[in-house]
């Protein structure tokens, strides 16, 4: 049987409904769990990044965050 590669760190997280859903659907589709598919996207981020929209979507993010917030 494959071995699981061990996670060594744990840390509370916020995370909008929306990015939850998207998460739990990436890591249903990959066959991991959350933390792994979190794991997964963060080792390998600047292969799943799209360099091209990265920066104007942070830009929305950021100015929607304080709305989302309330």
């Amino acid at each position: 049987m494959p071995k699981r590669f061990r996670l060594t760190r744990r840390f509370p997280v916020a995370m909008t409904e929306g990015g939850y859903r998207r998460l739990k659907r990436f890591a249903a589709d990959a066959g991991l769990d959350e933390g792994e598919a979190l794991s997964f996207l963060f080792e390998n981020f600047d292969s799943v990044l799209n360099e091209d929209t990265f920066t104007h979507r942070l830009r929305l993010f950021n100015a929607e965050l304080d709305a989302r917030k309330r």
